[in-house]
């Protein structure tokens, strides 16, 4: 894609990549993590701790899904650079409060994954 739409698209290919990568890295701190807790016999409410490296991987795909960086959009810009468009601002505030809700909704839907997939974690290791 490489037009700006408010609150449907603000990143480009390369922004897209960039948000793929860091959730991917993310997750795999977070199965680290997971395995260092559980190899060492470390307390079973440590799990807890995987919350915060899932909450990020999740935003990364999210984002990456949708085409839409939730701190672009809370900060009125876009960056649709690496698919033959442009990078800039938004002036337009009703643009703006749609980015603004769009942003929301991305960290809203990451922090609710993180949440269920940090239980089924916990759930799952406390069992073993």
């Amino acid at each position: 894609m490489s037009e700006y739409r408010p609150g449907v698209c603000n990143i480009g290919a390369d922004e897209r990549r960039k948000r793929r990568t860091m959730g991917a890295l993310s997750f795999l701190a977070g199965a680290a993590y997971v395995g260092f807790v559980i190899a060492t016999g470390r307390p079973d409410g440590l799990l807890l701790g995987s919350a915060p490296l899932l909450f990020g991987g999740f935003v990364g795909v999210v984002q990456d899904r949708m085409g839409f960086c939730a701190a672009f959009g809370a900060l009125a810009r876009y960056d649709l650079s690496g698919s033959d468009g442009d990078a800039g601002s938004v002036d337009d505030p009703d643009a703006v409060k749609q980015d603004r809700v769009r942003a929301f909704q991305v960290l809203a839907v990451s922090a609710a994954a993180a949440v269920v997939a940090t239980m089924a974690v916990y759930g799952v290791a406390a069992a073993l």
